[in-house]
């Protein structure tokens, strides 16, 4: 198991210093800092730009900047934005919570619709059941997720006033935006779903143990959906990693104060240190949600563990 661990580790090390030496390398190809601080400022000289790009340690070259970074980084020192000095380890502490949480809400709502709504499919197969949510779970497919918001802000915002339009503020706050995610990962899902029980229904310790009288929800729950779950838990898993880092357009139809909002507005404004650690801890959550899923096989089953 440590061997394992250590080996996953220095993965993990490479990939986020590939993502972040391209991310810092791309955006520069963005336009000029300088530029963007030097707007309504009047006229402003090629060497007013120059004192700019000085102060902001721009003039360096790029590897300085990017060896300024990691080791910044390995102090949690992302340096400072540029676009008012705030800390960006400080602007980092208040949107991750944001992220996390509303990813977390979406995965859970969507787990809580797909296995049943799976389950049942797969045991109706065929039947007008099955056609019905294969049905739902396509046109839950082709469902926009910025259009999916905007109905859910008409509808119970605008006309019902039921929930608040946008924001953080409260429980009711996390309905719409995480309804908005969880709709669209649980069309997804639930084919998944259904697909694996299929496979698993089918196999003779599920026969045998229904030839022992268990009840219908321990053979499904219990045995089916249990020994069909390796696929779901990496599947789930690679979903909350896929949340974290795509959440950017659902964050800014309900104006929600995370990682995503955080870093289009670092991309607008052409703020190098915030996109850079933005990206950075991104990364690293993917690749720590990752790891927990390997973890996860063991305990699900013990032949991985044994292995």
């Amino acid at each position: 198991m440590a061997g394992f661990l250590i080996k996953r580790f220095l993965q993990a090390v490479f990939v986020v210093f590939v993502v972040t030496l391209t991310v810092s390398y791309a955006i520069r190809f963005t336009g000029d800092p300088a530029l963007m601080l030097a707007q309504g400022a009047g006229s402003v000289t090629e060497a007013d730009l120059v004192r700019i790009r000085e102060g902001l340690g721009l003039n360096q070259p790029f590897l300085a900047q990017y060896a300024d970074f990691i080791t910044g980084m390995f102090r949690l020192d992302f340096g400072r934005s540029f676009m008012g000095g705030t800390p960006v380890s400080q602007l980092i502490a208040s949107a991750l919570p944001a992220t996390m949480l509303l990813a977390f809400a979406s995965l859970i709502v969507s787990i809580a619709i797909s296995i049943p709504l799976g389950i049942r499919a797969a045991v109706a197969r065929g039947k007008w059941a099955d056609q019905t949510i294969r049905i739902l779970s396509l046109v839950g497919l082709s469902f926009p997720n910025f259009w999916l918001a905007i109905m859910l802000v008409l509808l119970f915002s605008i006309v019902l006033k039921w929930l608040p339009p946008s924001g953080m503020d409260g429980f009711a706050s996390f309905i719409m935006p995480a309804l908005t995610m969880g709709i669209i990962l649980t069309a997804t899902n639930v084919r998944l779903v259904r697909t694996a029980m299929l496979e698993t229904l089918q196999s003779q310790y599920i026969m045998v143990a229904r030839a022992k009288g268990l009840s219908e929800s321990k053979v499904l729950y219990k045995h089916a959906l249990r020994n069909c779950a390796i696929p779901l838990i990496t599947y789930f898993g690679l979903q909350f990693g896929g949340l974290l880092g795509g959440i950017v357009v659902v964050e800014l139809v309900f104006n929600w104060p995370g990682m995503g909002t955080l870093a289009f507005d670092a991309v607008a404004s052409r703020d190098y240190p915030v996109l850079q650690a933005v990206i950075t801890v991104l990364s690293l959550m993917i690749v720590f949600v990752n790891l927990l899923v390997d973890i996860a096989y063991g305990l699900v089953d013990p032949r991985i563990r044994t292995e």
